[in-house]
């Protein structure tokens, strides 16, 4: 099977029900910006495992983004997908309300390993820590492209935001323990 398909060249591609739509549609763009995401997360991964961290100090952040990674892949079906028929038969093309519990446990057991904030902070740090800030603002982006489709069709897991919301969350404070771990502190504003 060739990569190309040439089915795209005028500007439209297809859902997963198949239906045609421009690549400028509102769903196209949403998942396209869960795409990004993933993506970011995946450079993140890759400094974690490349940079100063990976003496073993950061695997459990890798391991819990390449699982977010895979949310995002269930996640961005499920956005492509305007019939809801592939999340009906495939349970690891959705989110669940176990996907947004097991954020939250992490975020907990983070903030746990970290010095409170007292102001706020500018993203950056080391190379894993700064990839996770940019990563955090992608997701946000996401989340606001998510919100404003499931508006305008009125209709939308809502689930799908609510883990994108914690998500951001989550973004930022590994990105705070990645720079903790690194021994990298953070800039205040």
């Amino acid at each position: 099977m060739k990569i190309y398909t040439k089915g795209g060249d005028a500007g439209e591609t297809s859902l997963f029900d198949n239906t045609r739509v421009s690549k400028a549609n509102p769903r196209v763009d949403a998942y396209g910006e869960v795409d990004e995401l993933n993506a970011s997360l995946g450079l993140a991964r890759a400094s974690l495992a490349q940079g100063e961290l990976s003496a073993g100090r950061t695997a459990d952040l890798g391991a819990e983004l390449a699982q977010i990674q895979k949310d995002l892949f269930a996640l961005g079906a499920e956005l492509a997908d305007p019939s809801h028929r592939i999340a009906e038969r495939v349970s690891k093309a959705r989110v669940t309300d176990a996907d947004v519990e097991r954020l939250e446990r992490t975020i907990d057991r983070l903030e746990a390993e970290l010095p409170p904030l007292q102001r706020f902070i500018l993203p950056g740090g080391a190379p894993a820590g700064a990839g996770l800030h940019l990563a955090r603002t992608i997701c946000r982006r996401a989340e606001r492209r998510v919100v404003q489709l499931f508006s305008d069709l009125g209709d939308g897991d809502p689930r799908v935001v609510i883990y994108l919301n914690r998500l951001s969350d989550l973004l930022f404070v590994m990105a705070r323990a990645a720079n903790h771990r690194a021994g990298v502190p953070e800039t205040e504003w």
